[in-house]
């Protein structure tokens, strides 16, 4: 529904001439309801880390959503994703993560071996024509990506890798010892906004000189770029700042830097900071129109938060974080406005820290996305 009259101003390819999508695709529960056959149901999703399922039988469960995804170690080491749910009557299988033997249904005590395969179902063996193939656990697709654990319940979707070329190579360019780092803390948040003003805010550092005082005293922000390319885009800051930050303490590490930080599609942010080696993710979880819970982990050498580690993970938990969910907050709240329903794009030919063009990268994903839905609705399981 138009606010008062307000009419609608075209959302164009050309960033440059375009305006913001209206206010209702931040609002309305019918557009976030479409959302989720249209984006989450298909799309490739951060569920976690391989140090996090270190060992034959380890588990984590994850949710998209109202589904519940079990990831698990297999006996062969192998990474699998199955539904979390038992195929005799529907009860979820695990919650939360651990280690075991055998997935036990605590409903009627149906077992499934770590591969999927139904191996125990008391007293079936009684009924003629009853074949276990027929309800071994169904599979999820799932992906490793520079020790992420990516999952996708479209079956028909291409491989994360061929999705997002060179993503690990630039990755790995700012933190080389990528493959030494283990989960070491995760941090959340509950916040009173719609998942896409948070992605939204990561992708321009237009705000950045006016609401985060520290973070620009942490970079040059001259040499800030924002590059986007198919699903995902960068935000790096080549140089850190010669005079001393504010944000937190730290020596030149393997790479000399500002900061470094990606958007992967759709709800996935990750981050860099200079310093020792370290890496984080920042994940966007939508619960309604209105509002979004963040969790942000952290991936340091084995797991060990060093004194300057600890001191960089506390900046982003007290300062940066809680800067950008007030903003955050304050734009859910205009949304709602009558004096409100879009906006243009600030543009520079640069793609400098001044530039929105990956915001309009984004919201352009997100359009084409709900109308590929309205024509293509995803096939699942």
């Amino acid at each position: 529904m138009l606010k008062f009259g307000a009419a609608e101003k075209p959302f164009s390819e050309n960033a440059a001439e375009s305006y913001t999508i209206p206010a209702k695709y931040y609002l309305e529960p019918e557009i976030f309801e479409r959302e989720k056959p249209a984006i989450y149901y298909r799309s490739w999703l951060y569920a976690g880390h391989a140090s996090q399922l270190p060992e034959p039988g380890c588990f984590k469960e994850t949710r998209i959503h109202e589904q519940s995804v079990v990831l698990v170690r297999g006996r062969d080491r192998e990474l699998r994703a199955f539904y979390n749910v038992c195929r005799h009557r529907g009860h979820e299988l695990v919650q939360g993560e651990g280690r075991t033997n055998l997935f036990t249904c605590p409903y009627h005590a149906w077992s499934y071996d770590l591969d999927g395969e139904l191996k125990s179902s008391r007293n079936t063996h009684r009924m003629q024509g009853f074949d276990a193939c027929e309800f071994s656990l169904k599979p999820v697709r799932v992906e490793e990506f520079c020790g992420l654990i990516f999952i996708n319940l479209d079956m028909d979707t291409p491989p994360f890798r061929e999705l997002v070329p060179g993503l690990e190579e630039e990755i790995r360019r700012y933190c080389p010892r990528l493959d030494g780092l283990s989960f070491a803390q995760r941090d959340s948040y509950d916040v009173a906004a719609n998942w896409k003003v948070l992605i939204d805010n990561f992708l321009e550092c237009y705000h950045c000189h006016p609401a985060h005082k520290d973070f620009v005293s942490l970079c040059d922000m001259s040499t800030y770029r924002s590059r986007t390319h198919g699903i995902w885009s960068s935000h790096c800051s080549a140089k850190p700042r010669s005079d001393a930050n504010s944000a937190y303490s730290f020596e030149t590490g393997d790479v000399d830097f500002g900061y470094a930080g990606w958007f992967v599609w759709p709800n996935l942010t990750i981050w860099v900071y200079p310093g020792e080696p370290n890496i984080s993710t920042l994940q966007m979880l939508p619960v309604g129109p209105g509002r979004t819970i963040e969790h942000q982990d952290w991936f340091v050498p084995d797991g060990l938060k060093s004194p300057q580690l600890m001191e960089a993970m506390d900046y982003q938990k007290s300062i940066l974080q809680p800067e950008d969910i007030s903003l955050c907050e304050s734009v859910q709240k205009g949304l709602n406005s009558f004096g409100y329903n879009q906006g243009r794009f600030v543009i520079d030919d640069a793609e400098s820290e001044l530039s929105e063009h990956a915001v309009h990268h984004f919201q352009k994903l997100v359009m084409k996305a709900l109308k590929r839905e309205a024509f293509a609705p995803v096939q699942l399981g």
